[in-house]
């Protein structure tokens, strides 16, 4: 998320402790001290600066880029970032990491659901990754290596922890072609299946991938197997690449191919937050349950994921969807974000409505908002090439021509209605609580269940309708 749609506490007192990798002392003198900034790949940049309590972000870059040895000219694709278990936070180039850094216990209090014992424990870290507003688009014209490879790393661990949910067809030539640029194309079939299983599966594979389904026995029965089976498709996949880029390929060229796959999935790039959505009734006792999920929010649109499953539960671009939040109102109330898309009902075109319960959803919506502002913004000048680029086969629908643009909280056209798919990354409207609203001519109101004989009266013709706004008496849903 952008660190400026916070709306941060003022400065903490002196008293309070300075956490993280930003500094190991709480004095505010002028004498340098030890700065790490983290990359993804288990490596670091290791600085030492004066002044550490009023450097920027702006001023942090230039140490940072120069010691990665970053060009100028894509100064723009990375970003710094706060991050812990808890938050993250992408930082504007005004900001100062050491007084964000003493203001982090405020952050969480405000923006997770954490204990106050994990609040205490919990210990930022300064990172050095991707810019969630660098433009697919102009990714792919970046040839040098060692911004490559730190892209190449951060989606790698995106992959390997299920935060980019994908096919297998897709991890297991991502992970071939991980095997191709740590060992090279050369390999015969016993080093490959030999530097498999020294590095493990899980640094190749997405771990969840790795330990398969199943209760503890099944597991334990099927391991060798199932891990033999892993091995041999990777085996396959590395075969086809060594075939098909000869013996001393590029680094270049592998990099771009890995990045390449990475961009079919619609949520390459986002910024992530964390909240829980309704679980489908099924039966009393069912009721009342809710399930955490992950809420990727790029360029592209908006994206709900299973955080256990590692599956998209729904995918918006921007032209599908509207979108508010609403803030508790008595205790016990949840802060929500609102969805609102277009859907249908026993044959009848409704709106919509999921309700994400998150401590972060204001950030979500101030994060829409500027993300929407700055896609018409590039649709109306030269930057449009930049949209065709995302338009994939995995993409979770298509955009008909005539609704190219987007106007602010999706309001002022119709959206495009989800089809349901079988890939991990399209959307499963089936499986989503969700409140159903229809417009009868005077009022929107909301559907009730209907009966299964209900299903041989639908309408020939549906109603109108239009996009709701959402009440207080909508949020009893």
């Amino acid at each position: 998320m952008e660190g400026d749609d916070c709306s941060f506490p003022p400065d903490l007192s002196d008293n309070h402790s300075q956490r993280g990798s930003v500094a190991s002392s709480a004095t505010l003198s002028r004498a340098a001290q030890d700065v790490l900034v983290y990359l993804f790949g288990e490596s670091a940049v290791h600085l030492s600066l004066e002044g550490l309590s009023s450097v920027t972000v702006q001023e942090l870059g230039h140490s940072v880029r120069e010691a990665l040895q970053v060009p100028e000219s894509v100064q723009d694709a990375f970003s710094f970032w706060l991050c812990s278990p808890l938050l993250e936070l992408q930082l504007k180039t005004r900001h100062r990491p050491y007084k964000l850094c003493r203001q982090w216990q405020d952050l969480l209090y405000r923006f997770t659901d954490a204990s106050e014992e994990d609040i205490l424990q919990d210990e930022p870290y300064l990172q050095y990754r991707r810019n969630v507003f660098y433009p697919k688009a102009k990714e792919l014209q970046i040839d040098d290596e060692g911004v490559l490879r730190l892209l190449y790393e951060e989606a790698r661990s995106n992959i390997l922890s299920g935060r980019y949910p994908c096919d297998p067809e897709h991890w297991t030539a991502l992970g071939a072609l991980s095997v191709a640029l740590e060992e090279g194309t050369a390999l015969n079939d016993e080093q490959v299946i030999t530097t498999i299983r020294e590095k493990k599966l899980s640094s190749f594979l997405p771990a969840h991938v790795v330990m398969g389904s199943g209760g503890f026995f099944s597991t334990l029965r099927g391991k060798s197997s199932h891990q033999t089976d892993l091995e041999q498709k990777l085996l396959s996949e590395y075969r086809k690449i060594s075939s098909s880029t000869g013996n001393s390929p590029e680094p270049q060229q592998l990099l771009h191919q890995y990045l390449n796959m990475c961009h079919m999935l619609p949520f390459y790039g986002c910024a992530f937050f964390f909240g829980e959505i309704d679980k489908p009734a099924q039966g009393l006792l069912q009721r009342g349950k809710r399930k955490s999920v992950n809420i990727g929010i790029c360029l592209d649109g908006v994206y709900v994921m299973d955080a256990k499953e590692k599956h998209v539960l729904l995918g918006l671009r921007f032209n599908e969807l509207s979108w508010d939040h609403s803030n508790p109102e008595e205790e016990g109330d949840s802060h929500i974000l609102w969805l609102e898309f277009d859907g249908e009902e026993d044959g009848t075109p409704v709106n919509k409505l999921l309700k994400i319960y998150s401590k972060q959803a204001q950030l979500m919506s101030g994060f829409i908002e500027f993300c929407v502002e700055l896609k018409s913004a590039s649709e109306g000048g030269a930057a449009a090439e930049a949209d065709t680029e995302t338009d994939t086969e995995a993409s979770v629908s298509q955009r008909p021509a005539e609704q190219e643009g987007s106007t602010k909280n999706g309001r002022g056209g119709r959206r495009v209605k989800l089809q349901r798919q079988g890939s991990v990354v399209c959307s499963r409207v089936h499986s989503l609580n969700t409140i159903s609203y229809v417009n009868n001519g005077k009022e929107i109101k909301r559907l009730k269940p209907k009966r299964a004989a209900s299903f041989f009266t639908r309408q020939a013709s549906a109603p109108s309708y239009s996009a709701v706004q959402v009440t207080d008496s909508q949020e009893q849903g």
